[in-house]
């Protein structure tokens, strides 16, 4: 089964002296936005590379969770942080992914192969595929 997603953008001005506002869909949320908090990192607006790390970081908890289930060692929790970097000019450069889980029956090794393959495989690395994607740590909590 297909399912659409959308999202809304409004923006006033001029790239530089602009401003915005982006709409999830759903009704969950919005977003103002402008350049500044873009390429500064001006607080009290958010960044597309904002949404996308939102993005990143939940299709990744849910790539590593279904992995496990399958393994037949459901996580009790995963916990993932993403980091998208964008330069003007350039674009977007990267995405960092760091993980904490707690899970039975597997080991730290175990852990890392499954975050290993949920980096490599959930549907938005792959939609990234053109930016540097690095999983900078996977930790495996114990019980």
């Amino acid at each position: 089964m297909e399912v659409s997603s959308k999202a809304h953008a409004d923006w006033y001005s001029g790239l530089t002296t602009g401003q915005g506002k982006a709409t999830l869909g759903s009704g969950n949320g919005e977003f103002e936005v402008d350049w500044n908090a873009r390429s500064e990192g001006r607080a009290g607006a958010t960044t597309p590379e904002e949404l996308l790390a939102a993005a990143h970081a939940s299709c990744f908890s849910m790539a590593l969770s279904f992995a496990l289930e399958q393994n037949g060692t459901p996580p009790t929790w995963v916990k993932v942080d993403a980091e998208v970097k964008f330069e003007a000019g350039v674009g977007v450069k990267s995405s960092m992914l760091t993980v904490h889980g707690k899970v039975s029956g597997i080991d730290q090794l175990e852990f890392s192969a499954f975050a290993e393959d949920a980096k490599a495989n959930c549907p938005v690395s792959k939609a990234l595929a053109g930016v540097d994607i690095s999983l900078e740590s996977a930790t495996l909590v114990a019980e």
